[in-house]
């Protein structure tokens, strides 16, 4: 699928801005990105009269994340008010398995971390809220995949471009869909360090209640020999149906 370059850049503009609380200017925006400065300036007075950014004029013109963007936001979050209803779980999870919780929902195809909760002692890990990580080396990614109507699933495979991370990560469709029939046939999914040599984590799908997937929840540890993954695979997946369920949920796997 080919991307289009003005939306890409728009979309690298904002994502710039919204991390800089004391604004940037055109001459940051085109340093940082790399960018042609009749472009960028183009669109950047474009997504000023949106209100998407926030244009304050001096020796040199600073740009903010304006109120639209946030009112966008904002919308996205009341679109997962579902989160504080499996919030008190997944935090009592984390604290009886004693390992960092994550949740996560798609995006195309990568997972989004939208959850974290961590143990008295937490282990340090890479993945924070907000951030993502390749569908196909995850946990998480995995059981979103498999729980995937063909279609969808399809589609997002075929943009995945395979990255080898550790020497067992999954490098092409094949190994990727031999891997997601496993993990129909068990409940969950294994990311056995394929994403960080030392990182094992066991992962299992979320339903909403029209049984589509709706994100995927994931236990994560530093990899022990002696530890027992299918035992927490079961765990995790009975945990999947739990917030399934009081998502409202009824029906079967």
């Amino acid at each position: 699928m080919k991307l289009n370059r003005t939306t890409q850049r728009t979309v690298e503009i904002l994502k710039l801005i919204s991390k800089t609380p004391e604004g940037a200017t055109l001459d940051d925006i085109c340093q940082k990105l790399d960018l042609p400065k009749t472009s960028a300036y183009d669109i950047v007075t474009t997504l000023g009269e949106m209100g998407m950014v926030n244009v304050t004029r001096g020796q040199k013109q600073n740009y903010t994340i304006g109120l639209m963007a946030y009112r966008i936001g904002v919308n996205y979050t009341n679109n997962l008010n579902f989160i504080g209803t499996i919030e008190p779980v997944l935090k009592a999870f984390s604290k009886e398995v004693g390992k960092t919780v994550f949740f996560g929902v798609p995006s195309d195809h990568h997972v989004v971390y939208i959850c974290k909760f961590e143990p008295e002692n937490p282990i340090i890990t890479t993945a924070t809220v907000g951030s993502k990580n390749p569908m196909y080396c995850t946990s998480l990614g995995k059981v979103i995949l498999a729980y995937s109507d063909e279609e969808n699933r399809d589609q997002i495979i075929s943009r995945i471009r395979f990255t080898r991370h550790t020497e067992r990560t999954i490098e092409n469709r094949e190994g990727l869909l031999a891997e997601l029939e496993k993990v129909r046939e068990r409940g969950y999914a294994f990311d056995a360090r394929e994403m960080e040599e030392h990182m094992q984590c066991v992962g299992a799908p979320v339903f909403d209640r029209d049984g589509n997937v709706l994100g995927a929840i994931s236990i994560s540890s530093l990899y022990k020999p002696a530890e027992d993954y299918e035992a927490l695979g079961k765990l995790v997946s009975r945990k999947g149906m739990e917030v399934s369920r009081l998502l409202g949920f009824l029906g079967k796997i």
